[in-house]
Formats: C-alpha cells, structure tokens, sequence
C-alpha cells in the first residue's frame, strides 16, 4: 500500500481546484451573486462558512465517514470558489493563467522534493507554523498601514512558507497511511496541499498580477 495513495490525493486535488476555478468564473458573470457576496454581508458569511467547514474537515478527518469527508471537502472548494470570483473581477483572465502555471510548476518541484528527500521534513512543521501565524499578523496589520513594500515582503514570505508546507504535507501524507482510512487520506492530503496551491495563487497575484481596468 505504500506510496499509493498519492494518485488518490491529486485526483481529489484535481477535482477540488477545478470546482472553484468554475465556481469562481461562473460567479464573476451572474450579478446578483456577487451583490450578495461583495456588496451585501455575504462575504463576512461566506468566510465563517469557509472557516467552519476547514476546521471541522481538519478536526474530524480521522472519524468521518469517507461520504462525509468528501462531501465536506466538495462543498469547501465551492465556497472557496465563490470568494475566488473575486480574482477574475480584480485580474486579467491571462494574468491569472499565467500565475496558475507558475504556481502549478512550483507545486511540482516542491511536492517532488518532499517525495523523494531522504529528510525528515515533518521537523520543520513548528517552524512553518509560527511563519504562518506571523504572515497573518502582518497580513492584518498591512489592513491598517497600506504599506505596499510591507506586503510584497509580507507576500514573498508566505510563499516560501506555503511552498515549505507542499513538501512538509507530501511526507506527512506518506506517515499517515495506515492510520487513516485511505479514503480519508486522500481527502485529507488534498484538502492540505488544495490550501498550500490556492494560497500560492493569492500571493503571485498580489505580486505580479496584473489589474483588470
């Protein structure tokens, strides 16, 4: 069974990406959703929906039932789509695909070096983690400064630990077989690398995204 499960996880990968790529692009183009979810309260609704459907996914994965886990995950990338309609909106269709396949390349390189590293990388979790945290501080005190060098810093930093989290998620999946029901595995491995990629993607943008006028 070893190592079988990775076709599994980049399958659902796969299927999660592609619901919000056209839940995102369908959205852009029907008005009425995207009062709700910009102009209305939606959006503060839709992130508490997206909030609590992570947690409980990252929280329970090890006692779902396999249908659960997957519809759990499924209804994650739509709501994630709906707030991604916002990038169609804000950057140009090129743009954004240009930015999806140097992120998709990045995810490779990555996801190839957690495979095949003789290293533990599950060490550095910790490290990644406390990075994280301190790229959402900054993240939330740029709200207030507007400083535009602060966040391309702030950017540049979130990418290298978000890419760190590829490789680190990769060889956690491998340590996981076994003690998760493979189903679940897969479901859970995805959802994980699903939010490395996507938080990729939000970063290049911010950096070299191009403003559709």
């Amino acid at each position: 069974m070893k190592n079988k499960i990775y076709p599994k996880v980049f399958l659902w990968l796969f299927v999660g990406l592609l619901i919000t790529f056209v839940t995102g692009i369908y959205t852009k183009t029907n008005q009425s959703a995207l009062e709700f979810i910009f102009v209305d309260s939606g959006y503060i609704i839709l992130i508490i929906l997206e909030l609590a459907c992570a947690i409980f996914l990252s929280a329970r994965i090890h006692k779902m039932n396999p249908i659960t886990a997957k519809t759990c995950y499924l209804i994650y990338s739509f709501l994630s789509g709906l707030s991604f309609s916002a990038v169609f909106i804000i950057y140009k269709l090129e743009s954004i695909l240009l930015v999806f396949l140097v992120a998709s390349v990045l995810f490779l390189i990555f996801a190839l070096i957690g495979y095949f590293t003789k290293l533990d990388l599950t060490k550095i979790g910790t490290y990644l983690l406390m990075m994280l945290l301190g790229v959402v501080i900054c993240s939330f005190i740029n709200i207030f400064l507007h400083n535009e060098t602060f966040d391309i810093i702030v950017s540049c930093i979130s990418i290298l630990v978000f890419l760190g989290y590829i490789a680190y998620d990769i060889q956690v999946i491998r340590r996981l077989e076994g003690e998760i029901q493979e189903e679940n595995l897969a479901i859970y491995g995805a959802f994980q690398l699903y939010l490395d990629f996507i938080n990729i993607i939000y970063d290049l943008l911010r950096l070299f995204g191009q403003n559709d006028d």
